[in-house]
């Protein structure tokens, strides 16, 4: 091995909370000679804490090409991105980009999921499904529709949780577990307490990546790879690079080019995920237009099932959970069960799971990094 997989795995790069997280980033970009800048939030974490995204820029500031990486998409998820983005900084990643290149890390997109260990934005909206066409119709989804209140049932015991399962298991019967998961988790814009809820307008999150495409002139570039560090799909440990770009376009060959066999495409069924509506990949199109490469690398952690029954605890903690002064109540014992439970499924922090994380994160990487560098326009 040479180079920066020559480096050992330090996993004091991963955070315990949004705070740690946040100060470990800051530290290693101003270490490797990064160019900070802060996004703030207007709200505040569960403990008063200040929310910010941060970005750091390395490399020239007039590169033709840039890799951009993000974290925190899915706020919990902001575990695993920042670790394995304050991993690239503390083994001299900077050092080693390719002449013409540059890179620019986008820390904690969505602050306040981070912060209060929730996928979702403080709007309730999953940044994931937020990037559509709000000044058209919106995508409709009757099949999350129909499933609304077994999603989000207003009991998560007794007979009114029974009636909801039993609800899902004949719909899932009916229909397949396919357009199951599409039902699901294909994006929705009707029920703003709902799971996978895609907004009614742009969120401050969306805002702020286009801020920050704006801010560093990102339009203007020849070539962007973007990796969007995600987690909760797929097997365990493995990082699974989900290109959502349509079909056989150039945006597509360039990924499969870059990464190999490996990329996987749920418009054509080969990924974990299901097509899905209103993703960050189809927001960086519209922005900088096929000169983005994109991809979610999705880490796998524990059962989709197990991830449903998570995600959906959560979201009824925050719909009909106990408050204090309007918001839910973070020291009551069912906000630490629900949130222990949620982090977990998102972030196993085990050594072996980190490993895994930090070794296909160098590898990512380091092909984004070749890809922009030896690409022909």
């Amino acid at each position: 091995m040479s180079g920066l997989d020559a480096i050992p795995f330090s996993f004091s790069c991963f955070p315990r909370d949004y705070s740690d997280a946040r100060a470990k980033f800051r530290a290693a970009a101003q270490a490797a000679g990064g160019k900070l800048a802060t996004y703030a939030n207007p709200n505040r974490g569960p403990h008063g804490e200040d929310l910010a995204t941060d970005t750091a820029w390395f490399g020239p500031a007039g590169a033709a090409r840039v890799l951009v990486t993000i974290s925190a998409t899915h706020g919990t998820e902001g575990f695993c991105g920042s670790g394995a983005q304050v991993d690239w900084l503390n083994a001299d990643g900077p050092a080693r980009l390719p002449a013409g290149v540059a890179a620019l890390f986008v820390h904690a997109i969505n602050p306040h999921g981070f912060a209060w260990i929730r996928r979702v934005t403080e709007e309730g909206v999953d940044l994931n499904r937020n990037h559509v066409d709000f000044s058209q119709k919106l995508p409709a989804n009757p099949g999350y529709d129909e499933l609304r209140d077994a999603f989000l049932p207003r009991a998560l015991e007794d007979p009114v949780f029974e009636a909801a399962e039993a609800k899902i298991a004949a719909w899932r019967k009916a229909h397949g577990d396919k357009e199951f998961q599409i039902a699901r988790s294909g994006g929705q814009y009707v029920h703003p307490e709902g799971i996978f809820f895609g907004g009614t307008g742009p969120t401050w999150s969306r805002r702020t990546i286009e801020r920050i495409v704006a801010d560093n002139e990102l339009i203007a570039r020849e070539l962007i790879g973007v990796v969007d560090y995600h987690t909760g799909l797929g097997p365990y440990g493995y990082g699974e690079p989900i290109c959502g770009h349509h079909p056989d376009t150039v945006m597509v060959n360039r990924a499969k080019r870059w990464y190999g066999e490996s990329v996987t495409e749920p418009a054509l069924g080969t990924s974990s995920s299901v097509p899905k509506v209103g993703l960050n990949e189809y927001g960086w199109e519209r922005m900088v237009g096929d000169k983005v490469t994109f991809i979610a690398l999705e880490y796998g952690t524990f059962s989709p099932e197990r991830g449903r029954r998570a995600m959906r605890e959560d979201h009824w903690l925050h719909a009909y959970g106990p408050r204090v002064d309007g918001r839910i109540d973070w020291n009551a014992p069912d906000t630490q069960r629900i949130k222990k439970t949620l982090r977990r499924q998102y972030y196993p922090d085990t050594d072996e799971w980190r490993e895994m994380v930090l070794w296909r994160s160098r590898q990512i990487l380091r092909q984004a990094l070749a890809g922009l560098a030896g690409e022909r326009l």
